[in-house]
């Protein structure tokens, strides 16, 4: 993947020579953030091996997602509220649905049948049905009373359940590295893997911080070209967030999922593409509505259009259905793709101005 990397200067020199070039800024952009995502998610794990588990696990957590982070933190100075929410569903969408949908549909075609851990799974789809309804209350807030009368209160709400989601948060970290680790096990993690020795810890600090501030600035080229290529293409602004912003800062993870499937560590594919989505809607969006305070032109609302809640409510059931389980194959993948690739094709046909 590092020859992706050539896609930095490239998209950098676009947007200087050939500003009004949009579309081919932006989907240049959306391919260097690939490598820079990889680099950030494979400092964080050398960096892990030095610092203890509990560590380990607290920097796997908070820089798995940066490059979704970071991408929605540049939309938010720039005002895009819609394309923040939407990156938001997408995400969740991108994980739950494409990236485990492609680790089972590719895994499943070297291997007959995989299996994983069950109960961890159903943890997983407890707390992201949990998610959806804390996301579903600031959004009908927000449908059933005038916005004109409640400013105030509406901004108290998503304030005060981006706090309670950050809890909660927290509270799943402790659950999952001190006092339960044993129900995220599964018999692939018992295996012996051998691979390449640890970067010293400069090294991996370094390398951080340097793809950090390359995903920084790729997001602003990013973000600078998105709404020309939604005009240029037809394409909304809810529909880039949910699709291309989603898929491009996810990236690193889904590929991690999808080798991890490859390799028959089922348990392990799960657990990173289930464990972003509830690493995005308990840590992600809520730091996000704190960070408007401080970024946006106003505060960032928790409040999402019917299509988005909807989408998101049936893509929790059907990952909870598909996956619940413990076991997977070829077909399992595809019923999951094809969930996703329906709900690419709403948004991409759904009108800007729909009823929120």
């Amino acid at each position: 993947m590092n020859w992706l990397f050539i896609f930095v200067p490239l998209a950098a020199v676009l947007e200087r020579v050939r500003p009004e070039e949009h579309t081919w800024i932006f989907f240049t952009a959306c391919i260097a953030i690939i490598p820079v995502a990889r680099l950030i998610v494979e400092a964080t794990e050398h960096l892990s091996t030095y610092t203890g588990e509990a560590v380990g696990g607290l920097l796997n957590a908070t820089f798995g997602n940066a490059p979704e982070l970071i991408i929605a933190m540049v939309a938010l100075r720039a005002g895009l509220f819609e394309m923040v929410q939407a990156s938001i569903i997408g995400a969740i969408l991108a994980n739950l649905l494409l990236a485990l949908g492609i680790a089972f549909l590719l895994g499943g075609l070297r291997y007959h049948d995989q299996q994983y851990n069950p109960a961890s799974t159903r943890l997983y789809s407890t707390m992201m049905l949990i998610a959806v309804v804390s996301l579903t209350v600031p959004s009908a807030f927000d449908h059933f009373f005038s916005p004109d009368t409640m400013v105030r209160e509406e901004q108290l709400l998503n304030l005060g359940i981006a706090i309670v989601l950050l809890v909660t948060y927290g509270l799943y970290l402790l659950f999952m590295l001190k006092t339960h680790p044993d129900v995220f096990t599964g018999a692939d993690d018992e295996v012996e893997h051998h691979d390449a020795a640890a970067w010293s810890p400069p090294r991996a600090v370094a390398s951080l911080l340097v793809a950090s501030l390359l995903a920084a600035w790729m997001s602003e080229i990013l973000v600078g070209a998105a709404e020309g290529t939604g005009k240029a293409l037809g394409m909304s602004q809810t529909f880039i967030g949910i699709v291309f912003l989603a898929i491009v800062g996810g990236a690193a993870e889904s590929g991690s999922a999808v080798a991890m499937a490859r390799k028959n560590r089922l348990n392990l594919s799960v657990g990173i593409a289930l464990g972003s989505c509830i690493q995005i809607a308990l840590f992600v969006a809520p730091v996000l509505v704190l960070a408007s305070y401080a970024l946006a032109p106003r505060p960032l609302e928790l409040s999402f259009g019917r299509a988005e809640l909807g989408s998101m409510f049936l893509a929790v059931l059907i990952g909870a259905m598909v996956s619940g389980d413990g076991r997977s194959n070829w077909y399992k993948g595809v019923q999951l793709i094809t969930v996703y690739v329906i709900i690419a094709f709403l948004f991409y046909f759904m009108p800007e101005a729909v009823p929120r």
